[in-house]
């Protein structure tokens, strides 16, 4: 897990310039997630589409509740000032940038800034990211298993409390060796409540997870 840290180095020239300052009226896109590109592609349920479905949404708050009880996770926002011209084309090319599946496209304020959501829609049986703990991370918790990384939001990861730094080291009550016989047993129990031993903070707790399952492509009639 990595974290990204920016800041300013001063940097000396013969005869300093003014700084052009960011345009006023360019569009922008702030992320929400801290998936990488690789971790939402290891995520999402189904090839990124070639632009995303774009809708007319009611309220972020509530558009998010109900897209996340749906599998859908949001990845970012978009916000195109009334100068920047077509607010949609950038919303449709903004959408293929991130590989989102759906934009929610609010109505402009009192500014005229239009606001987009974008949605990326995760496979879901799980909900979190996790990795193999380290020979020092077990030599701490005595114990082979896994890391927690990333959860997102409205899954059973998610519902279950689990958060970011959380050590797996019993699934049912068994110990288990390493995130690929993590991975199997989330596959070999998908649709069932299973009880995860979690290590938080030099603390044991556990909790019960009921595990979803990956939805199944509907079947193609031939005619």
């Amino acid at each position: 897990m990595i974290a990204l840290v920016s800041g300013c180095v001063p940097v000396r020239t013969p005869s300093p310039g003014p700084v052009p300052a960011a345009a006023p009226n360019a569009p922008r896109y702030e992320s929400v997630v801290r998936q990488d590109a690789a971790t939402i592609a290891e995520l999402r349920a189904a090839p990124a589409p070639r632009e995303p479905e774009l809708s007319t949404g009611a309220t972020p708050s509530g558009d998010e509740r109900s897209l996340n009880s749906k599998g859908y996770a949001r990845v970012g926002d978009g916000y195109v000032p009334a100068a920047a011209g077509n607010a949609r084309a950038w919303i449709v090319q903004q959408g293929q940038r991130v590989g989102a599946d759906k934009a929610l496209v609010y109505a402009p304020d009192a500014d005229g800034t239009t606001h987009a959501a974008f949605y990326v829609r995760y496979r879901l049986p799980f909900g979190a990211t996790f990795r193999t703990v380290t020979a020092d991370e077990r030599k701490a918790l005595d114990s082979d298993g896994v890391q927690i990384g990333d959860v997102v939001g409205g899954t059973p990861a998610s519902d279950a409390n689990l958060q970011r730094g959380d050590f797996v080291t019993r699934f049912n009550g068994k110990p288990f060796a390493d995130r690929a016989a993590f991975q199997e047993l989330l596959r070999q129990n998908l649709g069932k409540r299973v009880t995860l031993t979690i290590r938080r903070d030099g603390e044991t707790i556990e909790r019960l997870v009921r595990l979803g399952v990956v939805a199944k492509p509907a079947p193609v009639e031939h005619k």
